[in-house]
């Protein structure tokens, strides 16, 4: 069941670059980045709260606070940097190019978590890779 809700993820993800282009015409884009933060975290917390999950904080490790801070970091740089590359070039290709994320979460997984490699990883992070030079090439 992973698989649809990472379907639904790239559906909207894909649906966030089209509103985000629109909503970062002639707007600042760390001004567009922070509302968009906003919706996000009020979203998601009253989702926590509604299904009770608030609940389970006190149960959380130093490390799991440790890493999902720096993962917050991370998404707010990435939040921030994908939004100015959005309101300067074309979403297709700001897309395109944040995808390869994919080819970069593969190596990573690889060296820090200890993923293996398979030949069909292998083979398919190298075509994202192709392929994002592909896009941004003239």
């Amino acid at each position: 069941m992973w698989w649809f809700y990472a379907l639904l993820s790239a559906f909207f993800a894909a649906l966030t670059a089209i509103f985000a282009k629109v909503g970062v015409d002639n707007v600042n884009s760390n001004l567009a980045t922070a509302i968009r933060t906003v919706v996000v975290l009020v979203m998601i917390w009253m989702i926590v709260f509604f299904r009770n999950e608030y609940k389970a904080i006190g149960e959380l490790s130093q490390r799991n606070w440790i890493f999902l801070t720096i993962s917050g970091f991370a998404t707010g740089f990435s939040w921030i940097f994908y939004f100015k590359a959005l309101q300067m070039g074309e979403v297709s290709k700001v897309a395109g190019i944040d995808k390869l994320s994919l080819a970069l979460t593969i190596i990573f997984a690889v060296i820090f978590l200890g993923e293996t490699l398979t030949w069909k990883t292998a083979v398919g992070g190298t075509l994202i890779i192709a392929g994002t030079l592909f896009l941004i090439s003239k």
